[in-house]
């Protein structure tokens, strides 16, 4: 069923933004702790999300098809900006997952409380952007 693969797809998908916010904390050394504990969420949400939804051989397989163009798409978003207007993108992503997670909990009621965990991960990664940035620019 392809919304068994979503999680896993997601998961995925935060581990790319992980890698883009430890290319941020190089770009910002002044604030790489805090943006490096943003990209520990991102992994933690994907490491959780996994252990929630453990994927198959043949989702493994499919995301690994499907995760290389949505990767190029995503880092395409950011050419030509600076890493606060990345940030800036990236702060309104993370509410875009926390969204995500949400509207799973219509499919996977027993693990509600796990995805509100998770929302409150994104959540607090863009709270963090959202003040950090004003300070950036």
């Amino acid at each position: 069923c392809s919304s068994d693969l979503y999680p896993y797809l997601l998961s995925q998908l935060e581990r790319t933004a992980a890698e883009r916010y430890r290319g941020w904390a190089e770009a910002v050394p002044a604030h790489r702790e805090g943006i490096l504990r943003c990209a520990a969420s991102e992994d933690e949400i994907a490491d959780r999300v996994e252990a929630m939804f453990p994927p198959t051989d043949a989702h493994r397989a499919l995301v690994a098809e499907i995760i290389p163009r949505a990767k190029a798409t995503y880092y395409s978003v950011f050419e030509g900006l600076t890493p606060v207007e990345q940030m800036t993108i990236q702060a309104n992503a993370e509410r875009q997952g926390a969204n995500a997670w949400q509207n799973l909990k219509a499919l996977y009621p027993d693990n509600a409380a796990e995805l509100d965990a998770l929302t409150a991960l994104e959540v607090t990664s863009a709270d963090y952007l959202d003040e950090l940035l004003p300070a950036l620019t």
